[in-house]
């Protein structure tokens, strides 16, 4: 790459823009440097030792790039390969949720605590071609291949909690239970594995042809496709036998909560690294008692699969012009056709010695995994996706009995033409220059899905049918940009656009499902619940205003204000619906309320983002020469944002109300050193949740703090020296977690991460 463009305000010739800004993705251009050759090279270390005994907490990362020129120049070539092996490690506390006690006290209701040790395996080509045969014709062709892989082992405890059983309760405070005992349990030992493969291509061309010293034609045309398979297994052991054995000894688990955002500390009676204790098998009855007996689900695999293809075309003239204020128009037309699958499934495992349990067979034991953080001390690990790809489970599809599986696997194809026109503008108005750019685009999107709408027979199986739906529509979306320069060094810039982000094609799907309750504690037998076919872009109308003064070359201080009013935002919502056309199944009661609910994706305006953004450089050389090569760059955002759902107003995901950024920095003589914070408060974020499902939860706010260290040579007396540099980094310094909690109380946490720090230590050499 060459260089990154971030558009906070669009132009017309931006395609597809987005409501929070556009990110623009430059390659090089081979024929506009010299002949160069990098290598760089790094070795990668977590700060936690590795958490399992099969995980790695070491890697490494390696760049090779090539630039040439050949035939007098009129050819040029730029090559790369990268590749990475990149490990991770966690500590993870996973709550069930809070629910009441019989004082009306919260308590925990389970948790599902567990370390993670991950790797990630990428290897990436590509390749730019130029051909500059005349003055006034340039080609250009880029391709791009990635082949990635992630995996993940994790391995730990779920233990149940108020919603399982008796607790013995010890000290409440404000409403929520601090310690107790939950009496006569079975927890549930996980050894679980998490793998994604995707591969993805993509080829471009670009063809750019001066028709006169004025006029310019380009022609971009391109095509991608990325390929995702994703297994993720869950493999279940005990010690305390399958739940429908009443012979077995249960465990008294003893736990402390350790404060808002830690979660809880248990003490277990039982030893979950005892061999002949612990066996394969389930503890919990999570079967559906339809094809899997309750008490026979001894493990469960997600496996969906997902195919995603884009095609884009572009034709644009651009001119340079002194007419008037005029200074430039631009315009052309873009095509682009989409295409997205998924297929989702997930199977049942149960093992061949069912009712009976198993023992972990030798060859899968790779030791015991330490859950000392949350006091369960050592527990059995083994190889759980070797011990599945062995084949040994029997194995039966989800899609059987859970209507969710069908809704989620479908097909999207989407076709967006974009014509655009924009001009572009230099005066003066007294003592001020004026310029920028106006313009507009006409949008036509044209989209189509295919999915299934389902329903459950007598006998609880469920019954799929295919299904379509879309939608074709067209938007005009204006733009206009100024910079009026009031000095030499002040200036003050104004944009205002309409602008739209494309819906996630997910909540584009036609499948829809129809359940009918025969004997609901509310009176409504019939609920459907779909995505929305037929669903809009996202769109805003925004505005942003930034007064800006350089008062040296390397410093400067701005101010910006910014509003965004929202429109079309996509929102879930449950409305009242007439079921009377349909047929009640089979032993349905003799009066029926035709009257339901069904829940789906809608456009839905009253929503709108405003704030304030200071932002400004120092360079410290010019206070005194002893501080050369010192500065600093910082910024702060304030926010605030709000959007209506089903006549509550909540703050827009993803938002937070204060954001601090600020890197020190020093530079000088080959040396560099830089320490960058980030500070967000809390917000609405949105995480995976079971089946990978999306949900809304509050994110705690984070202070994490960065640093790197180099030096380059290029001043050595060693000739060989002088193309080498080496760097040292630290991320995350401060070992801050990704803490997740409900109700607006940190003290009920959802999900506690400790990722720890990670530190990488490289050198780069450059051949001219």
């Amino acid at each position: 790459m060459s260089g990154v463009t971030v558009y906070k305000t669009p132009d017309a010739s931006l395609m597809n823009q987005g409501i929070a800004g556009t990110i623009n993705l430059h390659t090089v251009k081979p024929l506009d440097y010299d002949r160069v050759l990098q290598v760089n090279a790094q070795l990668e270390q977590n700060g936690h030792d590795k958490l399992n005994p099969d995980g790695d907490d070491s890697g490494y990362r390696g760049t090779f790039s090539y630039i040439d020129q050949f035939a007098d120049d009129t050819v040029g070539i730029a090559l790369a390969f990268a590749t990475m092996e990149s490990p991770n490690q966690e500590e993870r506390w996973n709550s069930w949720g809070f629910p009441t006690t019989g004082a009306g006290d919260l308590e925990l209701g389970g948790a599902k605590p567990f370390v993670r040790s991950s790797t990630l395996d990428r290897d990436t080509v590509m390749g730019v071609l130029t051909f500059e045969p005349t003055d006034v014709l340039s080609i250009t062709a880029d391709a791009l291949y990635i082949d990635f892989s992630d995996e993940k082992i994790l391995r730990g405890i779920e233990i149940p909690g108020g919603w399982a059983g008796d607790t013995t309760v010890g000290t409440t405070s404000n409403g929520l239970v601090l310690d107790g005992v939950f009496n006569n349990r079975r927890p549930q030992i996980r050894n679980d594995f998490e793998r994604r493969d995707a591969e993805l291509t993509s080829f471009g061309v670009n063809v750019a042809y001066d028709l006169s010293d004025v006029w310019t034609l380009a022609f971009d045309a391109s095509t991608g496709e990325v390929e995702r398979n994703i297994w993720s297994l869950e493999s279940y052991s005990t010690a305390t036998g399958r739940s429908s054995d009443n012979t077995t000894t249960l465990d008294n688990i003893a736990y402390t909560m350790q404060g808002s955002n830690l979660g809880a500390r248990f003490t277990p009676e039982l030893d979950y690294s005892d061999t002949s204790l612990v066996a394969l098998g389930g503890s919990q009855g999570w079967g559906n008692n339809n094809t899997v007996p309750g008490d026979a689900q001894d493990g469960f695999i997600n496996t969906p699969t997902i195919k995603d293809k884009l095609n884009t075309g572009k034709l644009s003239a651009e001119a340079g012009l002194e007419y008037g204020i005029f200074t430039g128009v631009e315009f052309g037309v873009y095509f682009a056709e989409r295409e997205k699958k998924k297929f989702d499934d997930g199977l049942f495992l149960t093992l061949p010695s069912y009712p009976s349990t198993a023992p972990v067979p030798s060859q899968y034991m790779v030791g015991d995994v330490s859950l000392d953080f949350i006091g369960m001390g050592q527990s059995v690990a083994y190889d759980s996706f070797a011990f599945w790809s062995d084949g040994n489970y029997n194995e039966v599809s989800e899609r059987l009995t859970v209507a969710g599986r069908w809704q989620n696997s479908w097909t999207i194809d989407e076709q967006v033409t974009i014509a655009y026109a924009m001009a572009e503008f230099d005066t003066d108005m007294g003592n001020m220059s004026v310029s920028g750019n106006f313009g507009l685009q006409y949008v036509q999107t044209d989209q189509t899905a295919y999915g299934y709408a389902t329903f459950f027979d007598s006998n609880g199986f469920v019954v799929p049918q295919p299904v379509s739906g879309g939608d074709d529509y067209s938007e005009i979306l204006p733009s206009l940009n100024l910079v009026v320069h009031l000095t030499d060094d002040q200036l003050i810039r104004f944009g205002a656009a309409k602008t739209q982000s494309r819906s996630r094609m997910d909540r584009m799907n036609a499948s829809f499902g129809i359940d009918f309750n025969s004997a609901p504690t509310d009176g409504v037998n019939w609920r459907a619940n779909g995505a929305n076919p037929a669903l809009k872009p996202q769109q805003a109308t925004q505005f942003d205003l930034t007064y800006e003064y350089y008062f040296s070359d390397d410093g400067y201080v701005a101010a910006a204000y910014f509003f965004k009013d929202l429109e079309d935002w996509q929102v879930q919502l449950e409305e009242p619906f007439d079921f009377s056309g349909l047929t009640p199944p089979p032993g349905a009661p003799p009066v029926v309320n035709p009257n339901g609910f069904v829940t789906y994706w809608q456009n839905s305006s009253g929503g709108d983002i405003s704030g304030f953004e200071l932002s400004g450089a120092y360079d410290f050389g010019g206070l005194s020469s002893s501080l050369e090569g010192f500065g600093v760059v910082g910024s702060a955002t304030f926010l605030d944002s709000s959007i209506n759902i089903g006549g509550n107003e909540i703050k827009v995901p993803g938002l937070s109300e204060e954001v601090y950024n600020v890197t020190l920095y020093y530079e000088r003589a080959g040396f560099e050193a830089r320490v960058s914070g980030s500070i967000r408060e809390d917000f609405l974020g949105e995480v995976s949740a079971i089946s990978f499902s999306r949900e809304l939860v509050s994110v705690k706010s984070t202070e994490i703090w960065d640093a790197q260290i180099s030096y380059r040579f290029e001043e050595s007396p060693v000739e060989w020296l002088q193309p080498l540099t080496l760097m040292l980094q630290g991320q995350n310094l401060s070992n801050e977690p990704f803490v997740t909690f409900q109700n607006d109380d940190p003290r009920q946490v959802r999900d506690f991460q400790d990722y720890g720090r990670n530190f990488l230590l490289g050198a780069s050499y450059r051949f001219e």
